[in-house]
């Protein structure tokens, strides 16, 4: 028997836990106050360890949840021009759209910056505060899915992006006024990114029990083991249910029909990055004069007005980031068709990275949404959003379903 099997074999005894990126099965061990458990084979982490995660992360989680209240209470920003003030909230922008007949805007806006934010620190704090009195929340599984499955929707570091973004565009224009709800907003977006790096999911999810199986192989699937993605249990193949006896999640040894339904989101995304460029995405009209923007023509404008650093990052956000994110999506699952072995590891990494970026590139639409509401001074200046930006905004979510819809797995099974 070789080496690698014979120490596989021995972990039949002892606590493991599959990697969510490569189904790599590892033994779990103790780890000191700040470290992290990643995979030998791919690098992702596995698991870490923070001293007093529990408290920190309620801490954190409950600060961001007043935080986020007076966010949404107090003014935001606050627009003057001649004389003229033009006061927001933090939803004005997502009204605006909607007054507009940009519905389907202003629902996404109102839910990637307001509402699943929101829930997300309400299901923490239901998840963790039961925890801290040594009891289990009910419907722990389907909350921690819920969290799971909305945590890539809440982008509320793109949308202070969108809000920097619009002060720096504005300043030649008028004069911006933070508001209380500015700051407050800033401390969300700090306390919930600390919130997330401090958490340790084995408090919501304690260590999986042995599977009652004999160990021969060196992923979960060599062993006959079905990885749940959601509280990491193992369970034998052999009578399997269809769902997670923990947490109630959905049991597959791969995701089904995954090359077929990434490589449509593909193809959409695609589709719509056509008009999403052709078509403008908004008017901007200042003393009577303007014309509609592509997207193309607002960043050649940024540049033409001398605010190079603005321009780049509205170019990398909404040109190169999808474009190149759907390259790297095609490229992955072509070679996952071809069964190609070649540089595993730097494929999976890459496609990690491009899962990550997606969402940036909703700064587009959140920076039309807050320059709308802002900008509405009849006569002065006015910023209208046009057909375009309904097309950019579904390139996104397309773009999102397709990364999310990929299984990083299928690049390791014959590598």
């Amino acid at each position: 028997m070789q080496p690698k099997y014979r120490a596989a074999r021995r972990l039949s005894n002892v606590y493991m836990i599959a990697c969510h990126s490569c189904d790599y099965l590892h033994r779990i061990i103790p780890l000191a106050d700040g470290g992290k458990a990643c995979c030998a084979r791919c690098g992702t982490v596995l698991y870490q360890q923070t001293h007093n995660s529990l408290n920190r992360v309620l801490a954190l989680n409950l600060t961001a949840l007043m935080l986020f209240i007076i966010a949404n209470t107090y003014p935001f920003l606050t627009l003057k021009l001649n004389g003229i003030a033009e006061e927001n909230l933090l939803i004005s922008g997502v009204l605006t759209l909607y007054r507009m007949d940009m519905q389907g805007l202003a629902v996404l806006v109102f839910l990637t910056s307001i509402a699943f934010p929101l829930w997300l620190m309400v299901a923490m704090l239901y998840l963790l505060l039961p925890l801290r009195w040594g009891r289990i929340p009910p419907w722990r599984g389907l909350v921690y899915r819920m969290v799971q499955m909305l945590q890539p929707w809440s982008m509320l570091g793109v949308f202070m992006l969108a809000v920097l973004l619009a002060v720096v565009k504005l300043m030649d224009m008028a004069t911006i006024v933070p508001g209380v709800a500015l700051f407050s907003f800033m401390g969300v977006v700090l306390a919930v990114a600390a919130a997330r790096s401090h958490l340790d999911h084995r408090l919501i999810w304690p260590h999986p029990a042995p599977p009652a199986i004999t160990i021969t192989g060196i992923t979960a699937r060599d062993c006959g083991l079905l990885h749940c993605h959601s509280c990491a249990l193992l369970v034998p193949m052999t009578d399997a249910p269809a769902a997670c006896p923990r947490c109630g999640h959905r049991l597959h040894l791969r995701q089904a029909n995954m090359l077929a339904r990434t490589w449509a989101w593909v193809v959409t995304a695609l589709l719509l990055l056509i008009p999403a460029n052709i078509y403008p995405i908004m008017t901007v009209v200042q003393w009577g004069q303007g014309e509609p923007n592509t997207i193309f023509s607002g960043v050649i404008h940024l540049i033409e007005s001398g605010m190079w650093p603005l321009a780049l990052i509205v170019f990398i956000a909404s040109m190169v980031v999808p474009i190149t994110k759907l390259l790297v999506l095609m490229g992955l699952l072509v070679s996952v068709q071809r069964h190609s072995p070649w540089r595993a590891h730097d494929r999976n990494r890459l496609y990690h990275i491009t899962e990550a970026v997606g969402a940036w590139s909703m700064v587009d639409i959140f920076l039309i949404a807050m320059l709308a509401a802002l900008v509405n001074l009849d006569a002065l200046a006015t910023v209208t959003p046009e057909f375009g930006a309904s097309f950019f905004a579904m390139m996104v979510v397309a773009t999102m379903f397709a990364a999310q819809s990929f299984d990083p797995r299928l690049i390791w099974d014959h590598a």
